[in-house]
């Protein structure tokens, strides 16, 4: 009976590893739910990851195991092994290969890092194309603003290549501070302790921090941006499933840094309007009619209006005792 080619086993081996490698990979459950139009190509370029390392776990250790069994000392077996100086062209293999697995997964993270608008947060529209066609005044106005925008660039996961020529559908403040977030909506007129968006909405977050850096995550998003004292930085994603996720903070901060953590609800449209609608009338109040006055800066009259019904008589009698005292 003729022995198997060791290359017809090496075949063998490389299709088992390579199924069980891709199965692995893809039915892992190891990341939370993805709920953010990011979320599938941060865990795409996540699931190539896995995939390799399982395929180099399962060679490394499979060859380990092959070989404690095929080269044990036998019993009564007291030789040398065989003087073995170096294979140069296994080593060239073992170099090679994950140099290329290193640059294509170099190259791959790259381009998910642009297509989720890493490499051009300020996604400003106006191209080298774009101002060619302008005339006059309009060139110089251009030229103006983006010589400005030039001069502080934005940091952060900006515009992705289908929103970068038009604006964010809600920007959102959001101050980091030992040890909570803070969220402002400009255009609203509202502000809270925690996040509120529509589901499908383009949602651009600008970022900042009061004293020492902070970074806001949310897991779920698969987004991740530092809020730094002095710089701005931006952070924008559209949200895919409605729930609530939990925003946590993953730069030591201080003390208390484990408990700085905030949450994000993510509305229908519906619900998020009913939401905004409640808390622009809660906010709207004057605060200065809310100050407590000091009643000796108050006239007679002044004071004791308010209890003309109590005191069972009308503005004008009450005026009138008021005056003849």
């Amino acid at each position: 009976m003729e022995q198997i080619p060791v290359s017809l086993w090496t075949l063998v081996a490389g299709i088992i590893v390579t199924a069980i490698s891709i199965w692995i990979g893809h039915n892992h459950s190891l990341l939370p739910v993805e709920a953010s139009l990011q979320a599938p190509l941060v865990d795409g370029f996540f699931n190539i990851m896995f995939t390799i390392a399982i395929a180099l776990f399962l060679v490394v250790e499979g060859t380990i195991v092959i070989f404690l069994v095929k080269y044990r000392r036998r019993r009564g077996d007291n030789t040398d092994g065989a003087p073995v100086e170096g294979n140069v062209p296994l080593e060239i293999f073992w170099t090679a290969i994950p140099t290329l697995i290193v640059v294509g997964l170099g190259i791959y993270s790259v381009d998910v890092f642009n297509r989720m608008g890493g490499l051009d947060p300020a996604g400003h529209p106006h191209g080298a194309a774009h101002v060619a066609e302008m005339k006059g005044s309009a060139i110089a106005a251009t030229l103006d603003n983006s010589l400005a925008s030039a001069a502080a660039p934005t940091i952060g996961i900006g515009a992705t290549s289908t929103t970068r020529d038009k604006a964010a559908d809600l920007v959102v403040n959001v101050t980091g501070m030992q040890f909570a977030w803070l969220f402002d909506y400009p255009k609203e007129g509202v502000s809270t302790g925690e996040l509120h968006v529509p589901i499908g909405a383009d949602v651009q977050l600008n970022l900042s921090a009061q004293d020492v850096i902070h970074s806001f995550w949310v897991p779920q998003f698969r987004v991740k941006q530092d809020a730094i004292p002095g710089i701005p930085t931006q952070l924008r994603f559209v949200a895919t499933k409605t729930g609530t996720y939990p925003i946590v903070c993953t730069e030591l901060c201080g003390g208390y840094h484990g408990s700085m953590r905030s949450q994000v609800i993510v509305h229908t449209p519906e619900e998020y309007d009913s939401w905004l609608t409640e808390n622009q009338v809660a906010q709207k109040q004057d605060l200065h009619q809310a100050i407590a006055v000091n009643p000796a800066d108050l006239s007679p009259s002044e004071f004791l209006a308010p209890h003309v019904k109590d005191l069972g008589v009308n503005a004008a009698t009450l005026e009138s005792m008021v005056n003849s005292h």
